[in-house]
């Protein structure tokens, strides 16, 4: 019998449930990538076909952008590769279909291939993943990017009908799975149509990690037999209405989980400061409008400009504007220092970077739910900035602390543990 079995979940469509208990940190199932994508970003760090990380990468002699393991990878990635390959030293500069694109066009590739199930289809068909109506911002942007696929993959397949395509980038969309590093850097983009049938839920009872391309579901909370298979699709550090309005935004549904009913960490989330005459609801409620204005405008700042120093006067200046009304654990105030954080690391700024990370910490550690790799990947940040700096000791407790989440989420036996325990022991 399968451990896990599809049913319908009151309120929330299909979904998926263990038939056996589960223990934490235990792996319900793993989950081979339908198709997946390397990031542009990534590229000549990883190998395009396996993911692995190396320095000894060989490069695609024809387009020179594409870099593999060896042989036996660049073979196995052909298909896929051949879709972008001379597309890319043809238009040269001008090669740029947005990720979701160039995932949809090895899906249809893989399609017109495939012969039969694949492995990552036991429970559920590529072609039955939900797709939804998109509202008309969504739709022009699905829309632009539909004409720049036509351009840069028309010669090298078959596109389907423009209504078909128009579900295709919906269903991807909707189900696309980011696949991250360690420190939750963003590599690439699969899909896992059995993946698909995991609902989300802000107190979810298993994780998603990656192992290479493939996908990995573990345990979170111990599971009893009946339990309902249940990963959270957004960050949850944030209050109540904003988890809602991103879930609204990007999925097109409201989470009815507990914690969304009775709101139980919103008060801790935002914190406003202890002072003598108590801050009038007015002012904080112009200070939460503030908060989410600025981080919109940072992060359109940041994709469409992204000047480093600029960047980190826009978090310097929020964070004493936000500072004289939310306390230093308020999570609009952690947003902004953990943007400050990534960028002093860009900046190659480790002591800058260790003060804002060592600040996130604490109020991570209470606001997150527990094995979070939004926690981890804090500790093993500041861990590997002490180790730069030759602070040992630090270094040492702080790997120690991302390698008890990590071996939950991860498993013990992934590299990245392995890595880990060599860092530890070479102190």
């Amino acid at each position: 019998t399968p451990e896990q079995e599809t049913f319908d979940s009151p309120g929330k469509g299909r979904g998926l449930r263990v038939t056996r208990p589960f223990k934490v940190g235990e792996l319900l199932f793993s989950c081979p990538a339908y198709s997946h994508v390397l990031s542009v970003k990534e590229r000549g760090c990883y190998c395009e076909f396996c993911f692995t990380r190396t320095q000894h990468l060989a490069r695609c002699g024809k387009c020179k952008k594409a870099f593999y393991c060896n042989v036996k990878c660049q073979k196995g990635d052909w298909a896929m590769h051949k879709l972008e390959c001379s597309a890319m030293v043809a238009f040269g500069e001008n090669w740029c279909p947005s990720e979701i694109s160039r995932l949809v066009a090895r899906i249809l590739a893989k399609k017109k291939m495939q012969k039969e199930r694949c492995v990552c289809e036991k429970m559920l068909l590529i072609g039955e993943m939900q797709s939804q109506d998109e509202d008309n911002e969504k739709r022009e942007m699905t829309e632009a990017d539909i004409a720049r696929f036509h351009r840069f993959y028309s010669k090298h397949l078959d596109v389907p009908d423009h209504k078909e395509l128009l579900t295709l980038f919906s269903q991807v969309g909707c189900n696309g799975f980011t696949i991250e590093d360690d420190e939750l850097s963003h590599l690439g983009t699969a899909v896992y149509p059995d993946m698909a049938l995991i609902n989300h839920s802000c107190l979810p009872s298993v994780i998603v990690t990656y192992k290479g391309t493939s996908a990995e579901v573990r345990a979170v909370q111990d599971m009893k037999p009946g339990d309902e298979v249940l990963i959270s699709y957004i960050d949850l550090l944030y209050p109540t209405d904003d988890r809602n309005n991103r879930l609204r935004e990007s999925y097109y549904f409201l989470c009815d989980c507990q914690e969304c009913k009775s709101k139980s960490k919103d008060k801790a989330k935002l914190k406003v400061r202890k002072q003598s005459d108590s801050i009038e609801p007015d002012v904080i409620n112009n200070m939460v409008r503030y908060a989410r204005k600025t981080i919109r405008e940072f992060q359109e700042f940041k994709h469409t400009k992204n000047i480093l120093h600029e960047l980190l006067e826009m978090c310097e200046q929020s964070l004493e504007e936000m500072g004289a009304v939310f306390d230093d654990s308020n999570v609009y105030m952690l947003h902004m220092m953990y943007q400050a954080m990534g960028i002093c690391m860009y900046m190659q700024d480790l002591d800058g970077a260790i003060r804002y990370g060592e600040k996130l910490l604490k109020p991570y550690s209470h606001l997150y739910p527990p094995y979070s790799l939004n926690v981890s990947s804090v500790y093993l940040k500041l861990g590997r900035l002490y180790l730069g700096l030759e602070r040992q000791s630090a270094c040492t407790s702080a790997l120690k602390k991302a390698m008890a989440i990590m071996e939950v989420a991860h498993g013990k036996d992934h590299f990245y543990i392995e890595e880990l325990r060599k860092m530890i022991a070479q102190k």
